[in-house]
Parts: C-alpha cells; structure tokens; sequence
C-alpha cells in the first residue's frame, strides 16, 4: 500500500496579522487541522508590512515551521532582502526573471520534492514567458523521480488554468496559483496528474480588502491618486490554505482540498 505525503500550502501571508495566524494555527498545541503535515509551504511576498519579506520576519516564520517560502513580483519591495536572498535554504524567487536576478527559483527538499515559482504574463511585469520556462525546466530536471509543484503568482484565470493544463503534460504535480488573494472553489485533478487551485487565497486581517486597510484601498480607487495601502487591523483573522495528498510511489496526487477559517486576532500590535 502507497504511503501519502501530505503537503499545507498557505496563501499569499499579508503582515502581522498573517504571521500571527500562522503562529497560533501551527503551534503545537493547536487543533485547527485534521492531520500532520509532511511538508508545509506559505508564499511570503506579502508578509512584511504587506509588501516584501525583512529577514527577522524571514527566521520567524522558519520557527513556526514553514519548509519551503514562495514569494512573487513584491519580494524585492523589502530592501535587506539582498543581505540574505541568496543564502536562505527556505526561500525561492520567481524563476522567470532574467538569469541575473538574485537568489534561486526553485528548490529541491528531501531530495524528491521540486518546489518551482513562476510569474504570469497578463498584468504582469514583463518577464521570461513562464511556458517557456516551465518546458525548459522539465528538460534540464528530472521531474519524474519528484514531486513537482509549482507555486504560478499570476492574475488572470485563464491564464493559470491554461499554465496548469500545459504542465500537467511536462510532469508537474500540483499548480497552486497565488497573487489575487482571493481564494477560488475551483479545486480539482487535472487527468490524474496534476493538483490544482486557480488561487491559494490569503492569509491576515479578515476585516479588509486582500488584507489592506479599506479606507486608503477606496480613497486610491475613488481620486486615481496614488495612495500608501497600510495593512488592516482587524479582530478577526483568516486563514486560507489547500491540503494536498500525494502517492508517493506513484507520485500523483490523490486529493486536494481548500482550508478557510477565520478566527478572533488575540494580538493587536504596530505592524513591523
């Protein structure tokens, strides 16, 4: 009988109020989720103050037991992110940047999971066509001896259904999207090969719009005028997730699930 390796993906984590999340639901005494997890992964663009990764928050969410920090087209916002990019274990880039960029983007763990981030093409900052990219891939890894998901930080759905699709014929195991913060009911196995979500969703402050204040949110989108979105205070949180079980032998995923809960914020303090 095949034994499962059961992965925790965390939405796009906005502030303080996401790393806190993270921190009560993952502490050990906690009963949020029905099962232990093998391997847990949470996209980090967004965790300092909303926009970017520092690196004391970087080694806090280490010690809550994150094992792979995926990120997006914020994870240069946070300047100090060049002290420690190319020499953390945990964190990856998107790997579609020109092959100058900083840091890595991919990473193999446990030496049978490939961990991949990629940036989509519709509303995006030009970059190398993630197609091409994850094609390329495949040819220069080896994905067949590995679990292979792919986190795709891209706006348009048809886009990621379509990038989803075009993987699951390279080998990839699971397209988790992330970005929009909204999390999609979309949940699925594309030909038994491939785990999918068009968005991960995401997790902080539940009071608020993608996790940001309301008022400076509508005041940018009333006057046009450039405006500082601040993350929201709120005494709820939410938590926004998708539990995915593999077949380790046969390395296919047998299930996929959407996590979404909210909770009362015990801990209102300056965002950092």
């Amino acid at each position: 009988m095949s034994l499962n390796l059961n992965v925790l993906f965390f939405g796009d984590i906005v502030g303080r109020p996401g790393r806190e999340a993270l921190k009560k639901v993952l502490s050990k005494n906690a009963s949020y989720f029905d099962k232990k997890y093998d391997f847990i992964i949470a996209n980090v663009e967004n965790a300092s103050h909303g926009f970017g990764l520092t690196l004391k928050n970087h080694d806090e969410l280490i010690s809550y037991g994150i094992n792979c920090m995926t990120s997006g087209n914020h994870i240069w916002d946070k300047k100090d992110i060049y002290q420690y990019i190319d020499t953390s274990e945990y964190l990856i880039r998107p790997h579609n940047y020109h092959k100058s960029a900083r840091g890595k983007g991919y990473r193999i763990f446990n030496d049978n999971i490939l961990v991949i981030n990629l940036l989509g093409k519709t509303f995006m900052q030009p970059v190398v066509c993630p197609f091409q990219s994850i094609e390329d891939l495949s040819k220069e890894l080896n994905f067949e001896d590995k679990i292979v998901i792919v986190d795709y930080h891209a706006e348009a759905t048809a886009e990621k259904i379509s990038f989803a699709k075009y993987a699951s014929t390279l080998g990839v195991n699971a397209v988790i999207g992330t970005h929009t913060h909204v999390q999609t009911a979309d949940e699925k196995i594309i030909d038994n090969k491939t785990a999918y979500i068009t968005d991960a969703g995401f997790s902080g402050a539940y009071d608020s719009v993608i996790g940001m204040d309301y008022e400076t949110s509508l005041k940018r989108l009333i006057t046009s005028i450039p405006e500082r979105f601040d993350v929201a205070k709120s005494p709820l949180v939410q938590i926004n997730a998708v539990d995915i079980a593999f077949d380790i032998e046969k390395k296919i995923p047998v299930d996929i699930k959407r996590i979404n809960f909210v909770f009362e914020n015990e801990k209102e303090e300056e965002e950092e």
